[in-house]
């Protein structure tokens, strides 16, 4: 029988939590969850993750069945450790010169240059028959998936791509299992194709990062706090060949959640004034927490980087950033939404770029 701790009195406000990927970026997400748990007044209704974002919210789950948010911090922070150590084994390191200079980048790593450069001229098909993954071998090993399909508290909904349509599929909390979590982790540069009942699945990212309407259909809380690792805003054109491929990325993995938070963002402004009734659409309220110039000056090939000395960097910029958050809009969960999307994504009728 699940040890599901249940909501306390302590609890005063309640959310769904959005968790998107980012590799080791995904550490600003523990240090997200890690104060929203330690604060204790937040309930967490549902999940919605992917790739890092649905490890994250299945180790969570893992730790709430056995502890509540005490439990899910623990569980979090084990689970950070076991990616930095397991990352020792790896030929992707920082070079003498970046570790000199306090540069968590990758970038002139060989070995990321290798696998960077082979990953453009053959697929992992080629270059990795035998689907050696050992990030799927951690989270084999970390992960109870019995405690985590019993966690009743905090529902999970887990987004991967379907290769063949080109649809998002949505894993739900009874049926993630180690495949649906590494489907959701799957990119296509680095690994084979996830075959769930036959179908292929690669990252989530594609078509849901991370999806939002699940909280809309399955979920009693109104409000979507989400915890944003890609930024949508980059200052500047990159030039190099690095950095375009870096903003096509971030641009494509940000683009399902644009159109589902303009979505959003267009039914509350009818039903606000009126022209849409509030018994066929909900008033859903949005919010994010992101690491702004923080994670922006981060490079993407940090995202490989699993040394311990940068998970807790990104953990504690994660926990300042939501304890920020928590002092200037905890009043405002249940009453209003903090999220200005019209600003975010530059909204049709300001701005015809999008």
């Amino acid at each position: 029988m699940a040890k599901n701790q249940g909501r306390s009195k302590a609890h005063i406000k309640s959310i769904n939590l959005a968790l998107q990927g980012g590799g080791a970026h995904g550490a600003f997400t523990w240090g997200v969850l890690d104060r929203l748990f330690e604060d204790g007044r937040i309930w967490i209704e549902a999940v919605s993750g992917t790739s890092a974002g649905a490890m994250n919210a299945v180790v969570a789950a893992q730790g709430m069945y056995d502890g509540g948010g005490d439990g899910a911090r623990a569980e979090l922070a084990r689970f950070w450790r076991a990616v930095s150590t397991a990352g020792r084994a790896s030929p992707i390191q920082r070079s003498w010169m970046d570790q000199v200079m306090g540069n968590w980048s990758m970038d002139n790593s060989p070995g990321f240059l290798m696998m960077d450069l082979m990953s453009r001229m053959a697929s992992p098909y080629d270059m990795n028959p035998l689907k050696i993954n050992p990030l799927r071998d951690l989270v084999e090993e970390f992960v109870d998936f019995e405690k985590v399909r019993d966690c009743e508290d905090m529902p999970i909904f887990l987004s991967a791509t379907n290769v063949e349509t080109g649809r998002v599929r949505v894993f739900q909390r009874e049926e993630i299992t180690l495949d649906t979590v590494m489907a959701s982790a799957c990119l296509p540069g680095l690994f084979h194709a996830v075959e769930i009942d036959g179908v292929p699945y690669w990252d989530g990212g594609f078509m849901g990062n991370p999806v939002l309407f699940p909280f809309i259909d399955h979920s009693p809380c109104e409000d979507v706090l989400i915890v944003q690792i890609n930024p949508v805003k980059r200052e500047g054109t990159p030039q190099t060949a690095r950095d375009i491929q870096n903003r096509m990325n971030e641009i494509t993995f940000n683009a399902s959640l644009t159109k589902e938070l303009r979505s959003i963002h267009f039914i509350c402004r009818l039903l606000a004034e009126g022209r849409v009734s509030a018994n066929e659409f909900r008033d859903m309220k949005l919010h994010m927490i992101e690491g702004g110039e923080a994670l922006l000056r981060l490079q993407a090939s940090s995202k490989l980087n699993a040394e311990w000395q940068f998970l807790e960097h990104l953990r504690d910029i994660g926990r300042a950033a939501a304890g920020e958050w928590i002092a200037r809009h905890f009043d405002d969960i249940g009453r209003k939404t903090t999220l200005d999307v019209g600003n975010l994504f530059e909204e049709i009728g300001t701005q015809v770029d999008g």
